[in-house]
């Protein structure tokens, strides 16, 4: 799924685009191509297609990452962000992953008892990787959001 403008680059680059994007009812694209209309929230609208057709999880590329614009979402789709330098997601309390040392890993909001394991605290929401291994992550509200820079 792409907006409409960068519909024709991905066209260019040969990708199957299942949908597209746009304000424009008579938006001319590839066959089998869904136009997804919008009017004033794409990023929302592309969403709820997503979820609407049953899509279990979808990677969004953004140029910025807002947490209202997912925070809806977070229960219904399995969503991953990545921005120009990080990859943001929400995750669930008892959250673990094996990264390697010294990868930088940052809260995006606030955390209730957060708990960690692995992880070295470096700054207000930032912490590192003590080593090569699993870190994980506990606290007590339903989800939070993650980003690892890339």
């Amino acid at each position: 799924m792409v907006t409409e403008e960068v519909y024709d680059y991905a066209d260019s680059l040969g990708i199957k685009i299942d949908a597209v994007v746009t304000q424009n009812r008579n938006f001319n694209a590839q066959e089998h191509t869904h136009i997804v209309l919008t009017e004033y929230e794409p990023l929302e609208d592309a969403l709820k297609y997503l979820v609407a057709e049953g899509y279990p999880a979808v990677n969004v590329i953004a140029e910025e990452f807002l947490l209202k614009d997912y925070v809806l979402f977070v229960d219904i789709i399995n969503l991953v962000i990545f921005t120009s330098d990080k990859k943001i997601m929400p995750i669930r309390s008892g959250f673990s992953k094996w990264q390697t040392g010294g990868q930088k890993v940052h809260l995006l909001h606030d955390a209730k008892h957060l708990q960690i394991e692995g992880l070295k605290h470096l700054g207000f929401h930032q912490f590192e990787t003590e080593k090569d291994g699993f870190y994980a992550l506990t606290f007590e509200q339903p989800f939070l959001f993650i980003a690892e820079e890339l």
